[in-house]
């Protein structure tokens, strides 16, 4: 009988070791397996994520600078067509030419000398790391001396706030002429956000006017100290060219009157009777190409982490933006730079200078890539030899050769898969410890269960949401049964909350933003804020719309508000039209935004011009007197998403202004442009010129009525 029993016993013991140990390998490969491929497709989607974020961040500041530039070249060649600019020419030139030919006291030469020894040439020295013959360096010429002297030596004001003198009371026809075009010029050039503005004489190249009375002043371009700088080189080009249309840019040098600092240079000619009588210069400092391609130097807030950031290379892959770590750490920053291999003259000449700009050279496949015309992403070694990921892309700016490119160190970007390395080898083991664990006992339970329960769990995590399987016992495996059949129970209930409330909220948020918004907000960015050179803004508002509904009831109202303004709605998506907002009585909408539209004006006006007969249609079927007053503008504005419990998709900027004010001044019943609307519809409606109104913060104001 024992015979038997152990006859019959060794093949179930058998069986049990061999099933053993085929879940103790089956586990072990579906943890290997699952871990690997779960590590590659984390790998490949977190490198995929953060490409797209670099270049959707590296493609934003692109267009920031590029705007930047060429907002610049359209406020500079209005200012150098205006009648005032062509007038202090005129005079300027004959005032400079006065002084060059009459010989003034003698005692101002020395004491320019003096001044120059004591305040300039030691900066000089100091930012050429050399000593320099004082004579290299002083203004050539009676006028020169004369008007450094009294404007720059005997200026009361400091340095840096020279500018502040308008007469300097020397009684001269120049200081006359100063005294009266000064503040106009500072106000402009402050206006623009101009480090300094110059007048330069076509002819002789003398700079006959400077804002800013650095040392420049009154010095010649031509056979001056400065006539190899980056401004002689723009004055020259400008002279030559009697198109009003056209602006010289020349790329950021260092320049010796500005302390050495980084400056670009922007000109555009004076032109007098189809003559070229001088060039207007503004002089454009580092310092805002630096913040926009910084984000102020809030790298964590813009989505850069620790070691991320956007930089700016130009020709000789010289940087025309800080590095991060020179911000963040100078010490860090230097040594690092050495470590890597900078020059010593390279870093000498960042320390002198106080910046890496124009100093720091770039050399990688990136700036490479991006200097040669190419757009692209990749990962390369990068920034002080360290690996990196990287987005490049060539900047398009009339006048330089820039490339921009936004990047950041692979140890912080791929920390989450190291992370998920180490935890997946940490379960890896747990798991091959449970496998041993139960495997004994798993081999002695009845399979059938387990295969089904198995075959359901897959089927389930291969999206079969409706798999079931079937209870066969009432031991620890039918209870397991029992508890996988209420999860998927509840998971599929769950599922089912959250698609809908998930379409509910997609469309709430599709209410209050337009849809390439909604999708951006999404996608994970947190500050959307866009600058639109060209769109149309209209303020629509009910005339009396109070005082008619304060006998109604609220419900009353509120029922024939919100007939009227759906209608309106309506009429916006069949043009194309983006409503902004509504305030009480008052609706706002913009065209040419978020997705530009070159008839973004003629849009607007057809949807004012519906907008007035759905209102007039409206009073006679609610048996209501209502008049709509409507207001339009075009030009630029800023638009982006405020707030964080509750979105809403906002515009600011004088464009903005202008249009409310076009709204509240206008007549009932009637629409009512600017210039700016009716130069561009005058050929395709009629309007009828009202003549200039009032408007705050403008004074008066040219406006149009259209002719419905």
């Amino acid at each position: 009988m024992t015979d038997s029993v152990g006859i019959e016993r060794r093949p179930r013991w058998g069986l049990a070791a061999k099933l053993l140990a085929v879940l103790i390998l089956l586990g072990a490969i579906a943890v290997l397996v699952t871990g690997v491929l779960g590590y590659v497709r984390a790998r490949d989607a977190l490198e995929e994520t953060i490409y797209n974020q670099l270049t959707a961040a590296r493609r934003t500041k692109a267009r920031q600078v590029e705007n930047y530039f060429r907002t610049i070249s359209n406020e500079l060649q209005v200012l150098a067509a205006s009648k005032m600019v062509v007038e202090a020419t005129r005079d300027f030139h004959l005032a400079f030419e006065e002084l060059e030919h009459k010989n003034g006291p003698e005692d101002l030469r020395p004491k320019v000398e003096d001044w120059y020894a004591k305040h300039y040439l030691p900066d000089v020295r100091r930012v050429l790391g050399q000593d320099v013959p004082l004579a290299d360096y002083l203004p050539v010429g009676s006028a020169a001396t004369y008007l450094q002297y009294h404007y720059i030596v005997a200026n009361a004001y400091p340095a840096a706030q020279r500018k502040l003198l308008d007469d300097a009371e020397d009684g001269s026809r120049y200081s006359a002429l100063h005294a009266l075009y000064h503040p106009l010029l500072r106000k402009a050039g402050a206006g623009l956000g101009f480090f300094d503005l110059m007048l330069a004489d076509a002819k002789s190249g003398r700079l006959i006017y400077a804002m800013a009375k650095e040392v420049d002043f009154a010095t010649s371009l031509r056979i001056g100290p400065y006539r190899n700088s980056n401004v002689a080189t723009a004055v020259a080009q400008c002279a030559a060219v009697p198109d009003p249309s056209v602006t010289c840019l020349v790329d950021f040098a260092t320049y010796l009157p500005s302390n050495g600092q980084a400056i670009a240079f922007m000109a555009a000619p004076v032109i007098d009777q189809g003559a070229v009588i001088g060039v207007l210069i503004a002089q454009l400092s580092i310092e805002e190409i630096d913040r926009v391609v910084t984000g102020d130097r809030h790298w964590r807030e813009e989505g850069f982490g620790t070691t991320g950031e956007a930089y700016i290379v130009g020709p000789s892959f010289l940087v025309r933006s800080g590095a991060r770590l020179f911000y963040e750490n100078r010490d860090a920053y230097f040594s690092e730079e050495a470590a890597a291999g900078a020059p010593a003259q390279e870093l000498d000449a960042i320390r002198r200078y106080g910046s890496p700009v124009l100093h720091q050279r770039i050399d990688n496949q990136a700036t490479r890539a991006a200097l040669a015309g190419l757009e692209g992403a990749g990962q390369i070694i990068g920034v002080r030899g360290k690996p990196s990921l990287d987005s490049w892309g060539p900047l398009s700016i009339p006048g330089v050769k820039w490339a921009l490119v936004a990047k950041i160190e692979r140890d912080e970007a791929f920390a989450p898969i190291y992370r998920l390395q180490r935890d997946l080898a940490i379960v890896g083991v747990l798991a091959l410890l449970v496998v041993l664990g139960i495997g004994a006992w798993l081999s002695h339970s009845l399979l059938a269960p387990l295969r089904q329960l198995t075959a359901g769990a897959r089927r389930f995590a291969a999206g079969d949401h409706g798999a079931k399987v079937e209870v066969r016992t009432r031991d620890e495996i039918g209870q397991l049964c029992t508890a996988f059949n209420g999860m998927v129970d509840d998971i599929t209930a769950k599922n089912a909350a959250i698609e809908s409330k998930n379409r509910e909220n997609e469309q709430l948020l599709l209410n209050v933003l337009p849809a390439p918004i909604a999708n951006r907000l999404r996608g994970g960015e947190h500050s959307i804020a866009d600058g639109f050179a060209e769109v149309s803004v209209a303020f629509a508002d009910l005339v009396g719309f109070t005082a008619l509904t304060s006998e109604m009831p609220p419900q009353h109202v509120v029922t024939l508000l919100n007939g009227l303004f759906s209608r309106f709605d309506t009429a916006a998506q069949e043009l194309g039209i983006e409503k902004i907002k509504t305030v009480g009585d008052a609706y706002m909408a913009v065209c040419g935004l978020p997705d530009p539209v070159d008839n973004h004006a003629e849009r607007m006006v057809r949807m004012a011009i519906r907008m007035i007969h759905i209102t007039r249609e409206h009073a006679l079927e609610n048996r209501v007197s209502m008049k709509l007053r409507v207001g339009i503008n075009s030009g630029p504005v800023v638009a982006g998403v405020i707030g964080k419990s509750k979105y809403i998709y906002d515009l600011w900027g004088d464009t903005v202004n202008l249009a409310s004010r076009m709204e509240a001044g206008g007549i009932p019943d009637s629409i009512q442009v600017t210039r700016a609307v009716y130069e561009r519809l005058k050929d395709q409606f009629t309007f009828e010129p009202r003549g200039a109104i009032e408007v705050k913060g403008r004074g008066n104001v040219e406006t149009w009525v259209l002719r419905l």
